[in-house]
């Protein structure tokens, strides 16, 4: 009798120190907090936590999200990764078809990279550099981080550079680049507008399309606006089943030229064009400073060519375009 009443205890301690085993095996370990990005130039890119852990996957963290441009910018067929990064808790407010209204300690994040085989991305890339806005106090600073040459990580520096690079294109043919990082000054002229610095891609009407304006709402990246079909469209610049020769010409003159060429831009005393796609025909000077225009983008001669920052070879495909363009008016 003894024995049984032995064997029957140690069987409920085998059972209680099971169950006290398995409460403790299936305990959830609660995850690490995602770092904060930090609204700050501090001097590595790592730092900004806008990436994981491996940056030259160029992956975002959970508190940044890419985005795409209807019409990108041109520079010298580089590739771009564009991001936010929102401070945890807020959002992007709806204005207009412009800029949305950016809370305070907002990133934003531009990258440029060459594909080593335009063919086969897997190959890798060639990180170039990051250029970041930051948005504190109401106010956007702007600072550029270069990529070192073990692609590990970009320090913050604000000096013009040529970075000489070498990839095979989509023809498999051999390019070789000098690849010109503008100045902070530099990039302070394109941002600039009535002398404040203001981003220039990501108005919301070169931004919606594939349902990117959606995502926005449904994330409540963007709020006070409920139905994207709300906000313009800028035309992609390539499309042209869907889109008029003008159409097209006018929305690669805005992403491309507009920024200096505007009301309050760089060149805004310096010549009458006005090339913002809203701007009427009339109004804007491209009929009467047509032949200036084609002439100052049918080859690249440093300092007469356009755009003057940005570039350092022609671009064909853009050309082509904005000729043909020219010579229908």
């Amino acid at each position: 009798m003894k024995n049984l009443i032995y064997s029957i205890a140690l069987c409920f301690l085998f059972i209680s120190c099971s169950e006290d085993a398995d409460d403790t095996y299936y305990s959830p370990i609660p995850p690490e907090p995602t770092p904060e990005v930090v609204p700050e130039f501090l001097p590595n890119l790592s730092e900004l936590n806008l990436f994981t852990e491996n940056l030259t996957d160029l992956t975002p963290s959970d508190r940044a999200f890419i985005y795409d441009l209807n019409t990108p910018l041109f520079t010298d067929y580089a590739h771009k990764q564009r991001l936010i990064a929102l401070p945890e808790g807020t959002s992007m407010e709806y204005v207009d078809d412009g800029f949305p209204n950016f809370p305070d300690n907002t990133v934003i994040a531009k990258t440029f990279y060459y594909f080593n085989n335009e063919r086969d991305e897997s190959e890798g890339k060639i990180l170039v550099e990051t250029r970041i806005l930051i948005k504190q106090n109401g106010v956007w600073e702007l600072g550029n981080y270069k990529w070192n040459a073990e692609q590990t990580d970009a320090v913050l520096d604000n000096t013009t550079s040529t970075v000489p690079l070498s990839y095979l294109n989509t023809n498999g043919e051999t390019v070789n680049l000098d690849y010109v990082i503008p100045s902070a000054q530099q990039c302070i002229d394109c941002h600039n507008s009535n002398n404040i610095i203001k981003p220039i891609g990501p108005k919301l009407r070169s931004i919606n399309s594939n349902h990117q304006l959606e995502d926005w709402i449904s994330n409540n990246y963007l709020t006070n606006l409920t139905d994207a079909s709300q906000v313009g469209v800028l035309p992609n610049w390539e499309d042209a089943v869907n889109y008029s020769l003008e159409e097209r010409a006018r929305a690669y003159f805005d992403m491309n030229c507009a920024h200096c060429h505007s009301d309050g831009g760089f060149c805004q005393d310096q010549s009458y064009l006005r090339l913002t796609y809203e701007t009427p025909l009339a109004d804007s000077y491209i009929f009467e400073d047509r032949i200036n225009i084609d002439a100052r983008m049918s080859f690249y001669y440093q300092g007469f060519t356009m755009p003057l920052i940005g570039t350092t070879i022609l671009h064909p495909e853009g050309y082509d375009l904005v000729s043909q363009y020219l010579d229908s008016l």
